[in-house]
Formats: C-alpha cells, structure tokens, sequence
C-alpha cells in the first residue's frame, strides 16, 4: 500500500490544490518500510488526482481540499482523508493506527487548550507510555519543529527563504556527525551506517543543514555551526500548557520527563514531554528536545542523484 501527504516542511501541507511536494510511503504490514518526496510538477487540482494514481497512490492524507479535486481522487481510486494537520509522518502513523479520522475538506487550526485526548491507544488516541515522540516534530507553528536525522523533518511552517545552489531539488545522499559545543555527540550517519538521503531544498531538513548541502560538491566534506534561528528555532513559550489531570483521562498515570501524544480536537495526534505534574494539574512541553540548542554538523557529500 502507499500513502500520500501533500508535504511542506516536515508538515502537512494545507491546500491540495497548491502542494508542491508529496511525502509518498510505502506500508507493508501495517508498518512504513520507506518514504520518498516527490514534487507536484507544478500541475494543479484534478491532474494531481492522476500524478497521484501514476505513483500507484492508495490514500492521500491532506488538509482543505475542494470539491473537485475530491471527485477526481475518487475517479481515480485515490482514498481520501482530508482535514488533517501537524507533521506528516504522525499522520500516517496515526493512520495505520486507525486512529486519524477525515474530517472533511476544511478545519480551522486548532489551539493546545482544545480538545486533548489522552488514553491507551482508545479514544483518546494513544497517550500511554509506549507512545515515544523521540526525533519527532513538535505539533503546530511553534518555533522548534524538524529533525536533522533519518526522519528528515523541517523545520518551520510558514515563509521560508528559498535556498539555492547546484543540489537544489536533486536528491543528496549525506553522511554527518552531530555535535553540541561543549563536544558532545547528539547523532551520527556512520554510527548507522547509513548515508542520510533527502531533497535538497524540499524543506525536509533543518534550515542550516540544508543550505550547507545545496552548493557542495560529491566527495567534500564541510564544518558548520548552527544557532538555534538556523535549526530548530527558540522554544515557545506558547507550546508549553497545564491541564487539570481530571480532564485528561490517563494523564494521572503520567510521570515527569516522559514523552508521550495527545491528540488535539481532531484527533490528530502531536508529541508532548511531562514536564511538571502537581495533585490535580499536568504541564506538557510541545517544544523541540533541541529547541534553543546550537548544533554543530560535519556533513559529507556522498552522492547527488
């Protein structure tokens, strides 16, 4: 089975009919074996329908979507569940889970304070210790989304200065070794063993990795240092939240420093951390782990496609 998701920056792209990108997934037995960016070519509405049949595509996630476009992705075979916001691997996570429903064509963005669910993989779409949310994005338009590792998210919703060089829109292959300042290692390609493959330029990488690879050349090797503007932003101060515990089914079974999903009025589902819990109230942190940090990168180029 594949999965399409009109993709912008690690996100999920609001309106079908514009998306330049396409997170494709592969799923076999229920679980994503491999994923793909693609781009839309520029074409619009109903001939998306048909780039989307092309690529063998069984359902498209996506946010507003019109009409139209709907009629042509049933035409062509195409599964929809539209409304859906937050990053786009959550979604398709959450898809496999049974746990993301349509909810039609439009929905208004939604606020922390609104709707959380929290549970054991019931209704309350899955906030139970087994749901890690490590290297993921953080949920909304808050200053700290992305992943600079095999996730490849982005960073950022919203305008972004397009990158140029010689590998943007080509597919790079990269290995790298992430460090902080005081030397400490954060993540490393080679301790996979695995180059770290992307689009260049498709906002699948933090804002500085990508501007790095876009204008090197196969075989260089180059050191960069990251503020926080260029990686994963400065923490908001908006996306840490209390709850009353008694509106939280399950949070009482929470404890501090664990990373979980709540789920927001639409069921999507976005990773928290536990960061504070008293008798009757919980607080939860929506932020990047790596929010405010300066990240230091030695990035090699291995292949360009």
């Amino acid at each position: 089975m594949k999965i399409a998701v009109t993709y912008d920056n690690g996100n999920i792209f609001q309106h079908f009919g514009r998306t330049e990108f396409f997170k494709v997934y592969e799923v076999e037995d229920n679980q994503v074996v491999s994923s793909e960016v693609i781009g839309s070519n520029g074409v619009g509405h109903g001939a998306l329908a048909g780039l989307l049949a092309d690529q063998d595509v069984d359902v498209l996630i996506c946010g507003g979507i019109g009409g139209g476009a709907q009629t042509a992705l049933a035409q062509a075979g195409v599964k929809l569940c539209a409304g859906a916001q937050g990053g786009a691997d959550q979604a398709v996570e959450a898809y496999l889970k049974g746990e993301l429903v349509s909810t039609g064509a439009n929905c208004d963005h939604h606020h922390h304070e609104e709707g959380h669910g929290c549970g054991d993989h019931g209704e309350g779409h899955g906030c139970g210790s087994g749901c890690s949310s490590h290297d993921e994005e953080e949920h909304g338009c808050g200053s700290g989304c992305g992943g600079h590792g095999e996730d490849g998210h982005g960073c950022g919703c919203g305008s972004r200065p397009a990158i140029t060089g010689r590998n943007v829109g080509k597919t790079c292959r990269t290995h790298y070794r992430g460090t902080f300042n005081d030397g400490t290692q954060f993540d490393s390609s080679y301790d996979r063993g695995e180059p770290l493959e992307f689009v260049c330029g498709a906002g699948q990488m933090i804002k500085g990795f990508d501007a790095a690879v876009a204008d090197m050349e196969v075989g260089q090797v180059t050191d960069i240092h990251l503020m926080p503007e260029e990686a994963y932003g400065m923490p908001d101060p908006n996306a840490i939240f209390t709850i009353e515990i008694a509106q939280l089914p399950g949070s009482e079974n929470l404890e501090v420093g664990q990373q979980v999903y709540l789920s927001n009025q639409y069921g999507q589902p976005f990773p928290v951390k536990v960061t504070e819990k008293e008798d009757a109230t919980i607080t939860f942190d929506a932020n990047h782990e790596m929010a405010g940090k300066e990240l230091n990168f030695r990035i090699e180029l291995v292949e360009v496609k």
